[in-house]
């Protein structure tokens, strides 16, 4: 702001100045007089002006004349540019120029724009390093993709380009999903630069897409060593490369190797679910139970999970259920408030048919976080229990809408994977899977999508509110069986047998109800029946065919409330006016 004041007052100055000048020469109209060699030289205003404007211009074109035998004495004395500079400062003050606004263009997004400012800028400058990477930088804004890739393998003629040649023809090939291309050109660039972070990611990333573990854990070590990554990360991330390479060799038989390498893999990463099993199922193929023991217990305390207890069972594979619950106390003593532990405790409560066991030891996790696993052992402790099905069904229905628990889930975007992996499946993420319950799950068992209303058909479990009360509702005891019908009476040909002919069975719908009396079956009456209407008589004919026994169809009536008539299940019920009218 100073600046510019400064200069608009240093302009009106000289504007002042040189018009105070003019206004004195003109009051006074004194020539002006120049002597020079002896000769007097009378100059009139005018003319001292013009000549004071050719005075100006003539020191201006002896300066230039004076650079020019510069240049011409430097190109004598061996430099033979001294004259193209010379001639070619103007070219590059106009190339200069077209580069950044090329480069303005660029950021802004005007790939068309930026592509002509290009042109103009290789025609001025003799630069090519610079101009090719604002050509291929307009190309890609304005989505040539042709075009730019073209730049891009002029570029790796110059060394001083090829880094940027090889690293944009490999982001273009990420981009076409040429992953074995890509991989490639980036261990190129990485021999380059090696200390070039994102291309280090960018190799790692495709190494592990690609299943080259040995390659990636060499890029991983180069990082460690850069100082690009903690020590903590970087021991886990190469424990999780050494697992998956150990399994791909177990899978081609190398047993040894593999067992080394699940065994250092588990040492490098405890927590490391898979690693802690393989490492385990190693040992025990060497027949060392006792550090499969250890080392599946000390997994058991960092981080709970079926797999590691499918693997201690398999160290004593043969052993009976009352065996195997004193035996697993060593591992759930590791981590004993944890849900996972007393689901374990409860399955093998249930294996030994220990109920009460298994209910204890439940507790109320079916109330407090419904899982499908855990409303499945209440349903099958209740069924153990000697409890009546339409609790049991109450239960399986609760588990239709619960939670699947925790899986197997990406951090990045979410995806649920049925076994580890150590790339995900969805957004090919580098170590991104976690035993945890998944969010989307969780929203879609809040959301409810109707199964809530089974519990009202199927029966609801034990100590399970009504919808609205706060009173304990009791279970619906089983129905009794209807009792015998009577034989059916012959039908003539072509007349359809009456519903009254047989007794309708009754669903009890209190726990406490009345005996049914087992004589004359109950028959429903509408408010208004209408009377029977005759049926009219049927000519016998004159040979009758033996009948076929009739179809026999059982109905049941269920209680209504009070005040209204029962109504069939398999009979809509009739509208006022359509009783009046029958």
């Amino acid at each position: 702001m100073l600046l510019t004041l400064l200069k608009v007052t240093f302009f009106f100055a000289v504007v002042l100045a040189a018009a105070l000048g003019a206004m004195y020469l003109a009051e006074h109209g004194a020539p002006l007089l120049i002597q020079f060699n002896g000769v007097e030289y009378t100059l009139g205003p005018v003319q001292a002006a013009i000549a004071a404007v050719l005075l100006l211009f003539f020191a201006w074109l002896v300066v230039q004349i004076l650079r020019l035998v510069w240049a011409f004495l430097h190109f004598l004395m061996g430099d033979r540019t001294a004259i193209d500079r010379y001639f070619d400062r103007a070219r590059e003050r106009k190339g200069y120029k077209a580069l950044a606004e090329g480069m303005l263009a660029v950021a802004s997004g005007e790939g068309r724009a930026a592509q002509d400012h290009a042109v103009r800028a290789a025609k001025y400058l003799d630069q090519p390093h610079l101009t090719n990477l604002l050509a291929a930088q307009a190309a890609e804004t304005a989505g040539d993709a042709a075009q730019a890739e073209s730049v891009y393998r002029t570029m790796l003629a110059d060394n001083r380009t090829r880094f940027v040649g090889v690293r944009g023809l490999m982001q273009q090939r990420l981009a076409m999903g040429d992953t074995a291309t890509a991989l490639r050109l980036a261990e190129k660039a990485y021999a380059i630069k090696p200390g070039h972070a994102d291309v280090q990611d960018t190799l790692l990333g495709l190494q592990t897409r690609e299943h080259d573990w040995k390659g990636a854990r060499a890029t991983l070590k180069d990082k460690r060593r850069q100082g690009a990554l903690p020590k903590d990360v970087a021991l886990r991330r190469d424990a999780v490369l050494a697992l998956q390479e150990a399994s791909e060799v177990l899978a081609h038989g190398n047993s040894i190797s593999a067992r080394e390498a699940a065994i250092s893999a588990n040492r490098a990463s405890p927590d490391l679910v898979p690693a802690a099993v393989l490492a385990a199922r190693s040992y025990l193929a060497q027949k060392d139970t006792r550090n499969a023991s250890r080392l599946l217990q000390k997994a058991w305390g960092a981080q709970p999970h079926p797999s590691l207890a499918a693997a201690y069972a398999e160290i004593v594979p043969d052993e009976t259920p009352a065996q195997r619950m004193r035996r697993f106390e060593d591992l759930i003593r590791q981590n004993p408030d944890h849900q996972e532990s007393r689901l374990l405790q409860a399955e093998l409560a249930l294996a030994a048919e220990d109920f009460p066991a298994a209910r204890r030891a439940l507790g109320d996790l079916a109330e407090t976080h419904p899982t499908v696993r855990s409303i499945a052992i209440m349903a099958a402790v209740e069924r153990g229990s000697g409890a009546d099905d339409s609790v049991v069904r109450g239960w399986l229905a609760r588990a239709m809408n619960a939670s699947r628990g925790p899986q197997w889930v990406c951090d990045n975007c979410h995806n649920i994977m049925a076994e580890w992996s150590p790339v995900c499946d969805s957004c090919h993420g580098f170590d991104t899977l976690t035993w945890r319950e998944s969010p989307v799950a969780a929203q879609m068992v809040t959301a409810g999508n109707g199964v809530e209303m089974l519990p009202l058909i199927v029966g609801r479990p034990r100590h399970a509110p009504e919808p609205g009360e706060a009173a304990e509702v009791t279970s619906l005891p089983a129905p009794r069986p209807a009792p015998p019908r009577p034989a059916p009476r012959p039908v003539a040909p072509g007349m359809v047998e009456r519903d009254s002919d047989y007794a309708p069975s009754v669903t009890v719908t209190h726990r406490q109800a009345p005996p049914i009396p087992d004589p004359a079956p109950v028959t429903p009456q509408p408010p208004a029946a209408a009377p029977a209407m005759p049926q009219p008589p049927v000519a016998e004919p004159a040979s009758q065919p033996e009948p076929e026994p009739p179809t026999t169809v059982t109905v049941e009536v269920i209680d209504a409330p009070s005040g209204e008539p029962p109504v069939r299940p398999d009979v809509e019920p009739l509208a006022e006016g359509k009783r009046e009218s029958r």
